[in-house]
């Protein structure tokens, strides 16, 4: 079969993910097979991939072709998010455009067009993941908004609120002046700008010449402050205690409070307190049953409460209130100032603490068993380093405020009558009997109207995606659950993992996954987060196409360890190609030779025994990178024992010479080793590179059907033969030398060479072999002294010469042993420096001891040798 010269990654991607389509080999159902299952983070419905999607996917699929490898059998749930705020703006937008309002169509009417919005453009990103070769059962692909899913979330609010653990109440919200909507702490962005600082003096009332002065970057929040707050060890404050004091402009009386929150050496030590628009000035007036002002209409407008500039925008009043503050003598002095101020994620308005009537959860007693399951190692962390983020957040977890004012979304079971009582159930009927039960009025009865959270169905996204609600003891659930491994982003460690190990335990009385291995940011050369609005997000399918799949995945994966942020840089990509173009070629080189029957080189032997006892430890050594989820380590093994062991030196050492132009044949049991040792580090590297794996492994042998890469059996790994390897490491170094040494002096590679080594050579005869075919040397004899007008050097510890007749310059050689004795000397002195240390012996590990003992021993019989040369050549 003629191989094309180069590979054609894009023809490839589109033949092998047919295949395994066709095949059904991402498909799975309950059998006798260990299960390996995943569920994927599921992206916005409105999304499109991005470069963390990208790392993050990679990853999986790494994982799940591992897995279904290893003969687990392997799930991997794939799936998107309603996104309640993001595809609601969007169908907003797109209504805006026809002329529509949405306040004019109706509820019903407006999910009607967000349903046949996401039914045209939703789950691009899925199509896009298969780009990537994501191995996902899209059988059972999933959406949070489907009725089986949305029954779920309704039941599981149903029962929290009968557990106790939901409740309505008014609360400080973050609340997103556009969208009109509360919406949650991971959905504020928080960036540094440039603002003032306003410095404000407050009359004490009944004094004419006594002012509190107090700071603030928000102004036209004055209007509704309802006392001015100090710390009750603040001396400068002590005199006006049970004092008040005036609000400037409208001149409302309020307490002077003292309150243990004030940090009295910030500025002035003195704080204003505006209950309805600051979560921290709400908490102090609750403990101070301070009044409640709310100078804030829902669109961010100024409400009749403020009193002064009624219904104007809350930032032109920032500018008016300055100025009218100044004008009547109550502004101090104005500061320039950096600070940071949160924005709506989904609208990127600024966002106003404000307090709302809204349903929470209360997760105190779900936090604890979830942070209990994960410091006892039931759910374990990658990297372990976060852990202690977990246990910050669980310890200090606040109440979940889970009610958004929106349309798309599950919306919220409960029922209000004519006055305002509420019965939380399915429907209307169940709401009216439960009002009879209770005696209250059946009249004017409605739903509420809000939505729970995005994050109130993703929650139960291992369970759900299983049908774990709708039937607790299905097949799949038994089987699928728990997951075994989560790969996810750290900033939604609490927001998405936490709540799910919480709604695990809650309703399956099991963790939802065992591993939870969390990915770094993909950031530009500059540091910054790769993002759509700063235009340094490349696009990743053209970067596929520019480089294909597997080396945009080699290339995403080649610098990220876990739970480090990715410093991505093209040139990894590309890098990723050349690693493609490695393989190919080496490949090439092997379907090109002649075979014969004939006898086999002991070179041949020897690296043919070197490279399977190299796989069978690089595959344990892979096997416990994989369970440790060092990912990007596994791969750089990989990518060495391919690249450095099966290119540059094991093909090396057995293609056949080239006699008079013509490559000789290779015989028959070498080629067909090489075959399988081939087939092997094709199996390790699948997992990275599935497209051009099944490329090369169906054109190295004609396959029977079924016999494809991605079913292929995991190699087994094993021992491997330590003595060999020394041996042959050695032979390779040897090689390096030689090579070195005829590079140095200009001597051709075709020039036999004749090499001696001082006393015995520490390698077997075959190994011995290889250098001569390698180096082009003859014989290697063990020697007492080299030979007059030899060249002497060191591998490892051993002392060899090439013996060069009257072409060697005995002081040029000299020289170079001198400067080489010159750091060795150093090298040594700084090992005994070492340790001759008392707290470096006694505190560093046995294993560290040990590697710098063999230092001081090596460095020691480098020294003996070049004094002895240096003797000679002296």
């Amino acid at each position: 079969m003629e191989i094309p010269k180069h590979y054609d990654a894009a023809g490839a991607e589109g033949k092998w993910y047919r295949h395994w389509l066709d095949k059904r080999y991402f498909h799975s159902t309950p059998d006798h097979r260990e299960p390996y299952t995943v569920v994927i983070p599921p992206p916005n419905v409105t999304g499109v991939l991005h470069m963390g999607h990208m790392l993050n996917n990679t990853i999986q699929d790494v994982l799940v072709r591992r897995a279904r490898m290893l003969g687990k059998n392997a799930c991997w749930v794939p799936g998107t998010d309603h996104a309640s705020i993001a595809t609601e703006a969007k169908v907003v937008k797109l209504l805006a455009e026809q002329g529509i309002k949405k306040s004019a169509i109706g509820r019903e009417k407006f999910l009607e067009h967000a349903f046949a919005w996401k039914e045209k453009y939703g789950g691009v990103i899925l199509e896009q993941l298969k780009k990537l070769g994501a191995s996902c059962d899209w059988d059972r692909t999933r959406f949070t908004m489907e009725p089986e899913l949305s029954d779920a979330v309704t039941g599981v609010f149903i029962d929290l609120h009968k557990k106790g653990l939901i409740y309505r109440g008014q609360r400080m919200v973050n609340w997103d002046p556009q969208a009109l909507t509360a919406v949650s702490d991971e959905e504020v962005i928080h960036r540094e700008v440039n603002s003032k600082l306003y410095h404000v003096r407050y009359p004490v009332e009944g004094t004419a010449d006594q002012w509190v002065t107090i700071a603030t970057t928000r102004p036209e929040t004055i209007l509704g402050d309802t006392a001015v707050a100090v710390h009750p060890e603040d001396e400068r404050y002590a005199h006006l205690k049970g004092k008040r004091v005036l609000v400037p402009l409208i001149g409302r009386s309020v307490p002077l409070i003292f309150d243990d929150y004030v940090d009295r050496e910030f500025g002035t030590g003195a704080l204003k307190v505006t209950p309805a628009h600051d979560i921290n000035d709400w908490e102090i007036g609750q403990r101070h049953k301070l009044e409640v002002v709310d100078t804030l209409n829902p669109d961010g407008t100024l409400s009749a409460a403020a009193q002064l500039y009624v219904g104007e925008d809350r930032f032109v009043v920032r500018k008016k209130i300055a100025k009218q503050l100044e004008a009547e003598g109550f502004l101090v002095k104005t500061e320039d100032i950096v600070n940071k101020v949160g924005y709506s994620e989904r609208t990127d308005a600024v966002i106003e603490p404000r307090l709302s009537l809204q349903w929470f959860l209360r997760m105190a007693e779900l936090a604890k068993p979830a942070l209990d399951v994960v410091m006892d190692g039931q759910v374990k962390l990658h990297p372990q380093k976060f852990a202690n983020t977990y246990r910050h957040w669980m310890e200090n977890v606040r109440d979940w405020c889970i009610s958004r004012q929106l349309w798309w979304g599950q919306q919220i079971p409960a029922w209000y009558n004519e006055h305002g009582d509420a019965a939380v159930c399915r429907t209307k009927a169940e709401a009216i009997a439960q009002f009879e039960a209770a005696g209250q009025s059946t009249a004017g009865v409605k739903q509420d109207e809000d939505v729970v959270d995005t994050w109130f169905s993703s929650w139960l996204w291992p369970i759900s995606v299983f049908d774990g609600f709708k039937d607790p003891d299905n097949a799949d659930i038994k089987y699928y659950y728990p997951t075994n491994d989560l790969v996810t982003a750290p900033e939604i460690l609490f927001f998405w993992v936490a709540r799910m190990i919480m709604a695990g335990l809650e309703y399956r009385g099991e963790v939802p996954f065992k591993n939870v291995y969390l990915t770094g940011i993909v950031r530009d050369k500059q540091g910054r987060k790769m993002s759509k609005s700063l235009g340094n997000s490349p696009d990743p399918l053209e970067l596929i196409a520019k480089y294909g799949a597997d080396g945009v995945r080699v290339g995403m994966l080649l610098s990220s360890p876990a739970g480090n942020d990715l410093p991505f840089d093209e040139g990894l990509c590309e890098q990723g190609r050349n690693f493609s173009n490695k393989i190919w070629n080496a490949f090439r080189l092997v379907k090109g030779w002649e075979v014969a029957e004939k006898e086999q080189p002991a070179s041949s032997a020897a690296a043919v025994a070197w490279m399977r006892s190299r796989i069978a430890r690089a595959t344990i050594e892979l096997n416990g990178l994989y369970d440790q989820f060092r990912i990007s380590e596994a791969l750089m093994a990989t990518y060495k024992l391919i690249w450095d062991d099966l290119c540059s030196w094991y093909l090396e050492a057995v293609k056949p010479a080239f006699v008079d132009g013509q490559a000789e044949p290779i015989d028959a049991a070498t080629y067909e080793a090489t075959l399988s040792l081939f087939e092997d580090v094709l199996k390790l590297l699948h997992p990275y590179m599935p497209f051009l794996s099944e490329e090369i492994w169906h054109l190295m042998r004609d396959r029977a059907a079924g016999d494809d890469i991605i079913v292929a059996a995991w190699p087994k790994g094993g021992a491997g033969d330590a003595k060999l390897e020394a041996e042959v490491q050695h032979a390779f170094d040897l090689v390096s030398a030689v090579r070195n040494e005829r590079s140095g002096r200009g001597i051709s590679p075709k020039e036999q060479l004749n090499v001696a080594v001082k006393g015995a050579a520490p390698m077997e005869q075959a190994v011995s072999s290889l250098v001569n075919k390698l180096a082009n040397v003859g014989a290697i004899n063990a020697v007492e002294k080299a030979a007059e007008g030899s060249i002497t050097f060191l591998v490892g510890t051993t002392e060899y010469a090439i013996d060069l007749g009257s072409n060697v310059d005995a002081a040029a050689e000299a020289k170079k042993a001198e400067e080489e004795l010159k750091y060795l000397r150093g090298f040594l002195t700084s090992v005994d420096k070492k340790l001759g240390n008392e707290r470096f012996v006694s505190g560093a590990p046995p294993q560290v001891l040990e590697n710098e003992r063999k230092k001081k021993a090596d460095a020691e019989a480098k020294i003996k040798a070049l004094e002895e040369r240096l003797a000679v050549l002296k």
